[in-house]
């Protein structure tokens, strides 16, 4: 009843005149930011998806999945149907994010471990929370950030990694590479839900012993409450969380909570697989149960955020993101690889946001890309001038506001896969590969890969009007002009984004 009811108002109540005519954010009444972003949470993990007003913008069906807090986000947010992960990976992505570069730009163009020491975000590198932070925002980082080289520079151990692993994963993060979060309660990435760590602002360790999503809901939680001085008094807040689960390890009770896992315990393939490009008999399908149960246990931490940040009177001049990474592929395509690929439950990501009486609940079916959340993020936030010039995505922030000011939407996202480079004589990766690029129109998924010489591995084409399960791929020689006209707007996309297989032709290389 009380999601019915907001559906009401949000039809009957107006945008606010300040809306029309664009946010006129003072500075001392800029708008906080809340961007919470799980690991690995894919688009179709959300219930609403099947409500009819939602379930009549889209051509698929929503996993069998229990999400009451986000399902009443959504009514009151703008729902990006296509939003994409340009390199659905952990540790481009929050490069892509952070920085508002391609890969190649923001220097994480692999995910970061000890190996590829040339993958790691540039320190040079003007982020979202630099900016911020120059305009008096207070910035928060709490949980996985994941784009850093790991080096020996345990703060309680100096010369050593944090761990004894080979190679090491983790990594912690040093003052001076933090690009203006002032709070920091982080780590690199370690894949243990009910045993995790982090580095504090001071760079003390914390092992807390408890499943990770609720003690960075804490943790977020005293950030908003302020009484301990988390964050700078009457000042605007930038606050990042970057939840693991419902990330891998997704196997056992140490990798979710109980309570959460009953709901989908007897539930059968039938029943937990309904998307008909699954594979079940792949060992990874028992993982439902367990993924599942953390998209639950995301949705109530995610709730609890919410309801903290109403009860402390700051909901209405919050801009809230919920978004993800990269997706999971969950047995489809008959894959292991939960993601680094173009099919759409890896690369579609679910991008919601929410701002009060400035945007319009509604769905919306613009291809928003990572590379465009920082400008986007920048310009809501009445931030449009400081929009670094090294920016490379869109300002679609005229597309949240419909504020009647025009902007360039894009007509194709683009897709970047790589892969390692060539390896030392000490075993460390130099450089990377460029596996793939492709791009996602409104209507075709497509994709062309290469070998190692540099020659075609395979075209992928897939027409997600009529084939939104990605199970019949378009032979790319039966559909000359099809093939012909996708191929140009790639080659746009890479030449707009200087991208290594524009700059070094590696399509007209190619023998179709």
């Amino acid at each position: 009843q009380d999601r019915t009811m907001t559906k009401i108002r949000n039809i009957l109540i107006p945008l606010s005149s300040a809306a029309l005519s664009g946010c006129g954010c003072a500075a001392d009444q800029r708008p906080n930011i809340i961007y919470v972003f799980p690991d690995q949470f894919r688009n179709q993990a959300m219930a609403f998806w099947n409500e009819p007003e939602y379930a009549e913008q889209i051509r698929w069906k929503a996993d069998p999945v229990q999400t009451p807090r986000l399902d009443a986000f959504a009514d009151e947010s703008i729902v990006f149907s296509s939003a994409v992960s340009n390199c659905p990976l952990s540790s481009p992505y929050r490069g892509i994010f952070l920085s508002g570069m391609y890969p190649e730009r923001n220097g994480v163009t692999l995910n970061c471990n000890a190996e590829r020491p040339e993958s790691s975000l540039r320190e040079d590198a003007i982020c979202i929370s630099d900016v911020l932070n120059a305009q008096g925002y207070s910035c928060g980082y709490i949980g996985k950030l994941h784009a850093d080289f790991p080096t020996p520079n345990d703060p309680a151990n100096p010369g050593n990694y944090v761990s004894d692993r080979r190679p090491e994963w983790d990594a912690y993060t040093p003052a001076e590479r933090r690009h203006g979060y002032s709070y920091w309660y982080s780590y690199g990435t370690f894949d243990e839900h009910k045993n995790p760590r982090y580095w504090d602002t001071d760079g003390v360790r914390h092992d807390p012993k408890v499943w990770s999503v609720g003690h960075e809901t804490d943790k977020a939680i005293e950030f908003l409450r302020n009484r301990n001085g988390e964050r700078k008094k009457d000042a605007p807040f930038f606050l990042t969380i970057a939840y693991n689960p419902p990330h891998s390890p997704y196997e056992s009770l140490d990798d979710c909570m109980a309570e959460d896992y009953a709901l989908y315990e007897d539930m059968g393939y039938s029943e937990l697989y309904v998307r008909p490009n699954a594979d079940t008999t792949l060992t990874k399908a028992d993982a439902a149960r367990y993924y599942f149960a953390n998209v639950t246990g995301v949705d109530r931490e995610f709730g609890r955020l919410l309801d903290e940040l109403k009860a402390l009177g700051l909901d209405k001049n919050t801009i809230v993101v919920f978004t993800s990474d990269h997706g999971e592929t969950m047995c489809s395509q008959g894959t292991y690889d939960p993601k680094n690929s173009i099919y759409t439950e890896s690369f579609n990501v679910p991008f919601m946001i929410r701002y009060p009486e400035k945007i319009r609940p509604r769905v919306d079916h613009t291809l928003f890309s990572t590379i465009d959340i920082m400008p986007t993020l920048l310009s809501l936030a009445g931030l449009e001038d400081e929009i670094p010039t090294t920016a490379e995505g869109r300002d679609l922030s005229p597309v949240l506001l419909e504020n009647g000011e025009e902007c360039d939407i894009p007509d194709a996202a683009l897709y970047i896969r790589n892969v390692n480079g060539p390896k030392d004589e000490n075993g460390l990766v130099k450089g990377f590969f460029p596996a793939a690029r492709g791009i996602k129109t409104e209507r075709y998924t497509f994709e062309v890969s290469m070998k190692r010489d540099g020659s075609l591995q395979k075209v992928t084409i897939y027409d997600d009007f009529e084939d939104p399960y990605q199970l019949s791929p378009i032979d790319y020689k039966e559909q000359p002009e099809l093939f012909a006209t996708l191929l140009t707007r790639l080659q746009d996309k890479l030449k707009e984004a200087n991208d290594v297989w524009y700059r070094e032709s590696r399509i007209e290389h190619m023998k179709f």
